[in-house]
């Protein structure tokens, strides 16, 4: 159970303590999205939610089959990527489900995030 709604709730009447439920809220009312995480030989990126990871994935192995190529995606913060796809790259895609960020549009004429963005 939250801290906050323990401490708000310890010994209040029924109804203060539906109240701080209510502006608490559960974990059930938080907005979730999908991300997938690509990582290349070691490093990892974030898909922006426009980007669709099985032509991604379909697009690398294209390039393995031609000997190599680069592959360009939009990670989050609305930033394009270029990698360089080998026989010898290591790619893993991995999914998980977090909290849903607005910004993460794959927007390139709004970026977010890094040094500037407080």
């Amino acid at each position: 159970m939250h801290a906050q709604y323990r401490s708000e709730c310890a010994g209040a009447t029924p109804v203060r303590a539906a109240i701080a439920v209510a502006t608490l809220g559960t974990m059930s009312d938080m907005k979730t999205m999908v991300r997938t995480e690509i990582s290349v030989n070691g490093r990892s990126y974030y898909l922006a939610q426009d980007q669709d990871a099985r032509s991604l994935r379909a697009g690398m192995e294209g390039a393995v089959r031609a000997g190599g190529g680069f592959v360009e995606f939009t990670e989050v913060g609305n930033r394009v990527v270029s990698v360089i796809v080998t026989p010898a790259s290591q790619v893993v895609f991995t999914t998980e489900t977090v909290q849903f960020d607005e910004r993460d549009t794959g927007d390139l004429g709004v970026p977010y995030g890094g040094l500037y963005d407080l």
